[in-house]
């Protein structure tokens, strides 16, 4: 199993110790390193500036938000940060949640799924360079019709680097998993449960069948031959004492539980709901909403904690981590400070 870390958005300013991070982690030869955006720092610029003194690792976005900017736009920034890192980049992308993506960014919501597969497929045409660019389909049209009619098809005038960039998707839901496995080269999942690897292990199946990929079979592992990737967000907190492990990851977990997303339209809520937790996710909702967030934290159970994080003892951590071994996840997203990697690569290693 490969390690990854990486940094997510901020609010006061950037994280002090980003590059100690990356060059910690490259030294500790990790897979790769990631940044994330919400509605405030952005993914790539960040990206491009701890990452300009890493030679190896490879940098990821965790994701850019499909809303934020064109695909066009998107293209452009992944065949700039293929170039600079030399072949290493690898684009995260996802569709964020009808908050964000109406409310900061100004554009509609629907038919996410629809969206995706036509931004993901005029990405690649542009990295294709192989003719100008011309796409006709319900969500992007290039050239825009109307207008001032003066549009036409533009081709690159930068040569990819790679003419194919690694696409990721950021998914949760069945439907959007199972178009990670058809059309991207990787799926970034977000409170990942062992236990319910069968459930994804079918959704990327029924995408793999689709373009002839091979097949996930009985050990719910990514078979040899297929080279898609699973890079699974982990919080691991090793502690003598498992609850006080545990009391760091609920704050985080009541935040996208009952706060990152409206009522009835929260993913991670549903998430949480499909693991067997939903009159959990009733409660933390309901006191996220309105104010309470310290109860909310509290009304998480250590058996929820323990379905989505590694804490307690380094013993008991490199038992629990079994369970992850057992499933599609390729590469452990480690998240923690620097001082922590270390001993999580020794952890995972063993």
């Amino acid at each position: 199993m490969k390690l990854a870390t990486g940094a997510g958005y901020w609010a006061a300013g950037p994280p002090s110790d980003a590059q100690e991070t990356i060059l910690e982690a490259e030294a500790l030869d990790f897979h790769s390193f990631w940044t994330a955006e919400a509605y405030g720092s952005d993914a790539l610029t960040p990206l491009a500036w701890w990452g300009s003194r890493t030679e190896k690792i490879q940098l990821g976005t965790g994701i850019v938000q499909m809303s934020a900017r064109t695909p066009a736009a998107t293209a452009m920034a992944a065949i700039t940060m293929d170039h600079l890192t030399n072949g290493r980049f690898i684009l995260g992308l996802g569709v964020s949640g009808p908050q964000v993506v109406e409310g900061w960014y100004g554009q509609p919501y629907p038919k996410p799924l629809a969206r995706t597969r036509e931004y993901v497929h005029v990405i690649r045409e542009i990295c294709d360079r192989e003719k100008p660019v011309s796409f006709v389909g319900d969500h992007y049209q290039m050239p825009f019709p109307g207008g001032s009619e003066l549009g036409k098809p533009l081709k690159s005038t930068v040569h990819p680097l790679r003419k194919h960039i690694p696409i990721y998707l950021g998914a949760e839901g069945p439907k959007n998993v199972a178009l990670a496995g058809e059309i991207c080269d990787g799926w970034l999942p977000l409170f990942f449960a062992p236990k319910d690897n069968q459930f994804y292990a079918d959704a990327l199946n029924e995408g793999f069948a689709k373009v002839g990929k091979s097949r996930i079979g009985s050990d719910g592992r990514i078979p040899e031959g297929n080279d898609f990737e699973v890079v699974c967000p982990v919080s691991i907190v090793p502690d003598s004492d498992v609850e006080r492990a545990a009391d760091r990851v609920r704050p985080m977990l009541a935040l996208y539980m009952g706060g990152m997303g409206a009522k009835g339209a929260n993913f991670h809520y549903d998430v949480f709901c499909r693991m067997g937790y939903q009159d959990v996710a009733d409660q933390v909702q309901e006191c996220y909403l309105t104010g309470r967030k310290e109860q909310a934290a509290a009304a998480i159970p250590l058996s929820l904690v323990e379905e989505v994080a590694l804490v307690g003892p380094l013993d008991k951590i490199a038992k629990d981590l079994q369970r992850w071994r057992d499933t599609v996840v390729t590469t452990l997203q480690v998240s923690g400070p620097t001082s922590l990697l270390r001993t999580v690569a020794e952890v995972v290693r063993q």
